[in-house]
């Protein structure tokens, strides 16, 4: 089954040099774990753009969207983005 949500959410920049962009999925609208190391594949859309990527839960539990730079274009920690996620539940 096929789900798709939407969703606003706020940039943040993992600390130390060469850290990662990310954007937090709402717990009540984040995928369940499908696959190892906590990755759920997505078709994410954010500011109408269009990728194939994976979302991943922490062992804190919060889900996460890595944003990369050809995709966020000039926004970064801080900036708020309008995500759409399309997963598929088995």
């Amino acid at each position: 089954m096929a789900y798709e949500v939407t969703f606003r959410s706020t940039l943040f920049l993992t600390p130390g040099k060469g850290g990662w962009t990310f954007a937090p999925v709402p717990e009540e609208l984040a995928p369940p774990v499908t696959e190892g190391w906590g990755r759920t594949p997505v078709v994410a859309v954010v500011d109408g753009s269009e990728w194939k990527t994976s979302v991943w839960r922490e062992k804190s539990g919060r889900t996460l969207l890595p944003m990369p730079k050809q995709i966020r274009g000039a926004k970064g920690h801080g900036d708020e983005v309008e995500v759409v996620l399309r997963f598929n539940l088995f």
